[in-house]
């Protein structure tokens, strides 16, 4: 079986976690445990957000005195992938002997003229008590709104269009591959229209937008998509909560989502689903083996035929 996995932000980076290497090793570590059984025996793609990781970098771009200027997004999105990417990389092959791993800096291609440009949605970097990020907005120029648990920088999401890369994800797995790539949604960038060139543009891609994009593109039997809680929750938070175990794209469509959190998620499943008629699954990057199969998690299938 082909899957892609989709690992949350704060599977490598835990909320209140001081962002120190050693601490985004062992958060490494454990995921590549919950990933390694599944590993065994299917051919598995691996994408992963960077919003902590690239906040923290644009941070310290922003107070570097030897910069004229910041660097600018897309930069910053190359520079988390090598980074992540090189972690899990090496702890794979750790877990899996003889198994041959590539970490694959991607690029998303979005449009120009995505209206996203213009309303920043994406949550980046750490969470701020509102007065600290209210005053780091007027020192830097940032866009802010607030998170479950304060307040964040925010920016440009656009939609991703394409994959620049599949051609070369396909090949490596022909070749028996597992591949760690589209890391933090992918390198953001725009194609010329007669030639193909491509520029970088100030953005972060939503990763699990990317995730479905490329499992659909690779023709993959499941798109799983882990995060921190085990289940998707109807009335999340409320004493209604309830777990969501199976789906289709129209009644999850149904239920009201945290914008900044499960919405994402829910609406990248749910597309994967309409565009392939295969599986995707939502649940806890602990429970992988046992979403997989299909005995924890949510599930979202397809509206089954009638008569």
């Amino acid at each position: 079986m082909r899957i892609v996995v989709a690992l949350g932000g704060n599977a490598l980076l835990h909320r209140g976690e001081r962002p120190d290497a050693a601490v985004q090793q062992a958060n490494i570590d454990r995921a590549v445990t919950a990933l390694a059984a599944l590993a065994r025996d299917n051919e598995l793609v691996i994408t992963h957000g960077n919003g902590p990781q690239i906040g923290l970098l644009a941070v310290e771009s922003a107070s570097d005195p030897a910069l004229s200027t910041p660097y600018p997004l897309d930069v910053l999105g190359a520079q988390t992938q090598g980074m992540i990417g090189s972690l899990l990389a090496r702890a794979l092959r750790g877990a899996l002997p003889g198994r041959q791993v590539a970490a694959l800096v991607t690029h998303t291609v979005v449009r120009a003229g995505d209206p996203a440009f213009a309303r920043p949605t994406k949550f980046v970097g750490q969470v701020y008590s509102r007065e600290v990020a209210h005053v780091l907005a007027r020192k830097r120029g940032w866009h802010i709104a607030k998170d479950t648990t304060g307040w964040r920088r925010v920016v440009p999401s656009p939609a991703p269009e394409a994959i620049v890369e599949t051609d070369t994800v396909h090949a490596l797995l022909s070749s028996g591959t597992l591949v760690v790539c589209a890391g933090g949604g992918g390198v953001p960038v725009t194609a010329d229209h007669d030639t193909g060139a491509l520029t970088g543009v100030e953005a972060v891609v939503d990763k699990d937008f990317t995730a479905a994009l490329l499992a659909e593109e690779l023709k993959a039997d499941l798109l799983l998509i882990l995060t921190d809680v085990p289940h998707v929750y109807a009335d999340f938070g409320t004493p209604r909560q309830q777990p969501v175990l199976d789906v289709t794209p129209a009644q999850l469509r149904d239920r009201a989502f945290p914008e900044g959190s499960m919405k994402p998620k829910t609406e990248a499943a749910a597309r994967f689903v309409e565009r392939t008629g295969g599986l995707a699954a939502i649940g806890a990057l602990d429970a992988a083996y046992a979403i997989a199969h299909g005995t924890s998690g949510t599930l979202v299938r397809p509206e089954l035929p009638i008569g």
